[in-house]
């Protein structure tokens, strides 16, 4: 069977709901490159579906009662690509939009509304070199990410996602899996950036979509917000993009398992009562909550930040208690030499604002 194409379903599917209207390293140098494949991009995918038949399908997921059992979209994911080294927040992008709506705050936007913003190579990597841009900018203090119009991500776009560069003359399993990798290294990716990332879900949360919510350090949603993992209804894995790692710490074992075997569409309020997301907020408040929240972590120590961030983090991967308590103290006593923990402590006990110089 071809690379991707599935068999034939009850009707033609893509993108979970279309719409229907650096990493840096441990010692702050970056890589010159994080790369599996060799060389440049290029569309290797033709078109499969037509953007009309997958329309007409997902609005069928929306309008579907609970528990129908209808086929939902995939997410199959990608590749460590090449990130440039001289990503800055100024630069355009042709699939997402950055901008600073606060001090210290910069807020990655999704764009590409029309296919509820669903993942393409393109938009891949320009998040990639986004987040590179992000994690280098000292300004930036916090992240939000969210996406343009009625969705947050809607998984991969199967009406052509795009290939990875170089890999144009390989097989068709070297070249999906040069694509999974491509779009599964965008959960490290975010781990490794120094500044916390909101994620503000405006809509649909599906597949690669959800993978961004779950890898993301905070999470709130508004009241039409949906999520699913969809691979599993498919006909492969439920487990892809770290999804299999990161839900059971979010949510338990447990619930997770259930979700991922079934596939199943959850709503917002189900969401905030399985502790996926930190509250549900109205539609029209969902930007304001998170600026608010990303300004209250701006307020803090920027390696104070950094070192909560990346412990937590790390805490997640380690394997004992003891360990965990180790990387503590020591992170402790490593920030409590910085400049920034005297001027902490003098302003309080000044009475003053406290002045940051990340030092």
């Amino acid at each position: 069977m071809p690379l991707l194409q599935f068999p034939p379903l009850p009707f033609a599917i893509g993108t979970l709901w279309a719409a229907p209207r650096d990493r840096r390293g441990r010692h702050g140098h970056r890589p010159e490159s994080i790369v599996c494949h060799p060389a440049r991009r290029q569309q290797i995918w033709s078109a499969q579906p037509s953007a009309r038949s997958l329309t007409q399908a997902t609005q069928a997921l929306f309008d579907a009662p609970e528990g129908a059992s209808t086929p939902l979209a995939t997410v199959l994911s990608p590749h460590r690509i090449r990130q440039r080294e001289d990503a800055e927040m100024s630069d355009t992008y042709e699939n997402l939009s950055i901008d600073t709506p606060a001090e210290g705050v910069t807020r990655i936007t999704l764009d590409r509304p029309e296919r509820l913003n669903a993942l393409t190579h393109g938009l891949v990597a320009d998040l990639h070199n986004a987040l590179s841009a992000v994690d280098a900018d000292h300004d930036t203090r916090a992240v939000v990410l969210t996406g343009a119009g009625r969705g947050f991500c809607a998984g991969l776009d199967l009406t052509g996602f795009g290939g990875v560069p170089g890999t144009e003359d390989l097989g068709a399993p070297q070249r999906g899996m040069a694509v999974q990798q491509e779009i599964a290294e965008l959960v490290h990716h975010m781990r490794d950036v120094r500044q916390p990332i909101i994620a503000a879900i405006n809509g649909a949360a599906a597949g690669g979509g959800f993978a961004l919510a779950c890898a993301s350090d905070i999470r709130y949603c508004a009241e039409r917000a949906k999520f699913g993992t969809a691979f599993v209804r498919l006909g492969i894995s439920g487990c892809d993009i770290g999804v299999s790692w990161m839900l059971p710490r979010l949510i338990g074992a447990s619930r997770a398992w259930e979700l991922m075997l079934t596939g199943r569409v959850i709503d917002a309020a189900e969401a905030d009562r399985i502790g996926l997301v930190s509250a549900v907020v109205p539609d029209d408040d969902l930007m304001d909550t998170c600026l608010g929240v990303a300004a209250e972590i701006a307020a803090n120590s920027p390696f104070g930040v950094w070192m909560t961030k990346e412990v937590m983090w790390s805490n997640l991967e380690i394997g004992s208690l003891r360990a965990g308590i180790d990387l503590e103290n020591r992170t402790q006593i490593m920030s409590s030499l910085t400049e920034d923990s005297r001027e902490a402590m003098a302003s309080f006990l000044e009475r003053r604002q406290v002045k940051w110089s990340n030092r």
